[in-house]
């Protein structure tokens, strides 16, 4: 009598397809949207996904550019998790730039209160020398690297709690007079030059900003 054939399980069976071309083809079919979603077409380092969420160009080398002229280049920001459109990713006052490259444990541009003391790392004074983390740079920032102005009133971001009023409300009381244009200390100099030093060209106006992210690096004195 002729021993019949055992047959296969379906444990067995599964085992055995599973070495299969036609499964490892199918399982790298759907394997290949994951990776295709970190691709790089430009090749500078940041993936395709995540420039186009940013506003940077996927289809141009830009990695060394800083369009947000804060001193961290594109691909520092992307390593940082910070974004290369804002100059103060935390908004706490102080540019990623200065957050980044100070070398202090004070202060980090992903934590707008490092130290979680309540009060903001730009408001902070780490060297003792009477002027707030946010102002060091006040005389020395290029115009392309001064301090966003979001509600145009002509008081920088950073400064408006400074100067009591709100950061994207042009005209905080409604009296129709903007916030730059008030004199909150009633010292007889507006809001919008209590900040100004006497070296500083730039004025109240970000009229000069350069946003493009083709690779500029005018104003970025520092790698990421």
């Amino acid at each position: 009598m002729t021993p019949k054939t055992p047959r296969h399980t379906p444990r067995r069976r599964l085992a055995a397809l599973a070495t299969t071309p036609v499964l490892f083809v199918a399982y790298a079919a759907l394997a290949a949207p994951a990776s295709a979603s970190l691709s790089d077409r430009d090749g500078d380092g940041m993936p395709n996904r995540w420039e186009v969420a940013h506003h940077l160009n996927p289809d141009v080398a830009n990695a060394r550019g800083d369009k947000d002229h804060d001193g961290v280049r594109n691909l520092g920001e992307y390593r940082r998790h910070l974004n290369p459109s804002d100059e103060d990713t935390d908004n706490d006052g102080m540019d990623d730039g200065d957050e980044v490259h100070d070398g202090r444990a004070s202060t980090a541009p992903r934590d707008a209160d490092t130290d979680d003391d309540g009060v903001k790392d730009g408001d902070e004074d780490a060297d003792h020398d009477g002027l707030d983390n946010e102002d060091e740079d006040d005389a020395t920032e290029s115009c392309l690297a001064d301090d966003d102005d979001r509600d145009r009133d002509g008081v920088d971001d950073e400064d408006e709690n400074d100067q009591g009023t709100r950061v994207l409300v042009a005209d905080t009381d409604g009296d129709g007079v903007l916030d730059g244009n008030e004199d909150g200390d009633h010292d007889g100099v507006d809001n919008e030059d209590e900040d100004d030093s006497s070296h500083d060209s730039c004025g109240s106006t970000h009229e000069d900003r350069d946003d493009d992210d083709q690779g500029d690096t005018s104003g970025d004195t520092q790698d990421d």
